[in-house]
């Protein structure tokens, strides 16, 4: 598959708002390994193999295991992640699907229990940000392999 355009190059105004947002998620205090497996996470539902690339490098980087990267898509069955890393994952995925799930009470309340009002709606920014890479990537058929990992 060829790369259709770049979308950063064509709309400026709309990589700076977006840039902005990352920022944003980045510095919002939750844990920088629970937001490389959310944006992870919601790559692999999105099946955006550039976004898969780029986090799953820059999680490696970070030190997250090769097992928990690779067991990822089947988290449910896999006794690697904590609970609040698989309530993450929970809404994660209900949020990236919400046209089906409509993201049900009982996953709000088990969530809740996990993450506290101002970090839950940071972590469905996180969520809403990766799902906006992903649609821009696959659209525009980003292309994996070149991404090196981020310094610090």
């Amino acid at each position: 598959m060829e790369a259709r355009l770049d979308y950063s190059q064509k709309s400026p105004a709309g990589m700076t708002a977006m840039l902005a947002l990352n920022h944003f998620v980045e510095t919002c205090g939750l844990e920088h390994a629970l937001l490389e497996l959310v944006k992870t996470r919601a790559s692999q539902i999105n099946g955006c193999a550039y976004c898969i690339d780029m986090h799953t490098i820059d999680a490696r980087a970070a030190g997250e295991s090769e097992q928990r990267l690779y067991l990822l898509n089947a988290w449910r069955e896999a006794p690697f992640y904590t609970d609040r890393e698989r309530a993450a994952l929970a809404w994660t995925e209900a949020v990236t699907l919400v046209g089906e799930s409509q993201v049900p009470d009982y996953l709000y309340e088990e969530v809740r229990q996990h993450f506290s009002e101002e970090e839950l709606v940071n972590l469905t920014w996180a969520i809403v940000v990766i799902n906006g890479w992903n649609r821009l990537s696959v659209a525009f058929r980003s292309q994996p392999g070149k991404y090196k990992a981020r310094k610090g």
